[in-house]
């Protein structure tokens, strides 16, 4: 049967074996005009996928979740994910920062010739600099370096998005980039009881139900 998704089913890929004229030319003008203005502002990007960098990850998404009002992996899950994959290759972590202060960091992944971006967190200060916009065209970059061939951003709503969902802007963002939409298999499950399986469902159901009902009390 059809289950719960584990990952979103949508995701956008973008081809990395482009020029850098080409992905530009790719880009909607106001991504394009976000990404120069921050650079003319003076936002920089840069690695650093020290175990400082992972703490200033998890610095800016503490702030990131309470401000937008979702869920993520704790602390130790993201560090117990650095020491795996520290010195590898694979996990790596972008910063943007302007004027010492760090606005965006993303936590990328590289592994079989792609470049996966499944974790972000920015800060609500300045705003108006575009950083997470000059982020994405940096970890482009990034990615052609590594001899990736294309890029995962890890995550979309699908063909036709309603503009109401929360995730929108997170959709639109993405796509501004002109990657194409990719839709996947899904998840299903493969049941061999099906009494304990109802049993289950109606307790996922029940957990998921709660923590919406707490996401309301985050807000506040």
């Amino acid at each position: 049967e059809e289950g719960r998704s584990l990952f979103t089913r949508f995701t956008f890929y973008l081809d990395l074996n482009l020029s850098e004229e080409e992905l530009l030319a790719k880009m909607t003008s106001k991504t394009r005009y976000n990404t120069r203005l921050a650079m003319k502002k003076g936002v920089k990007v840069f690695e650093d996928s020290s175990e400082q960098g992972l703490e200033d990850y998890l610095k800016i998404l503490e702030e990131t979740t309470k401000r937008q009002a979702f869920y993520a992996h704790s602390p130790e899950y993201f560090r117990q994910m650095w020491q795996i994959f520290k010195g590898s290759n694979i996990m790596h972590i972008l910063k943007a920062s302007y004027e010492n202060q760090i606005l965006v960091v993303w936590v990328l992944f590289v592994f079989n010739n792609v470049l996966y971006y499944p974790y972000g967190a920015s800060s609500s200060k300045h705003r108006e600099l575009m950083a997470s916009n000059l982020m994405m065209w940096e970890a482009i970059r990034f990615g052609q370096k590594q001899k990736c061939q294309s890029f995962d951003m890890w995550g979309a709503l699908g063909p036709n998005p309603d503009p109401k969902d929360p995730w929108f802007g997170f959709h639109r963002f993405k796509r501004s980039y002109g990657g194409q939409l990719i839709e996947h298999i899904g998840t299903y499950d493969l049941v061999y009881n099906y009494p304990i399986y109802k049993i289950y469902n109606l307790a996922e159901n029940w957990r998921w139900k709660f923590l919406r009902f707490k996401k309301k009390f985050i807000k506040l």
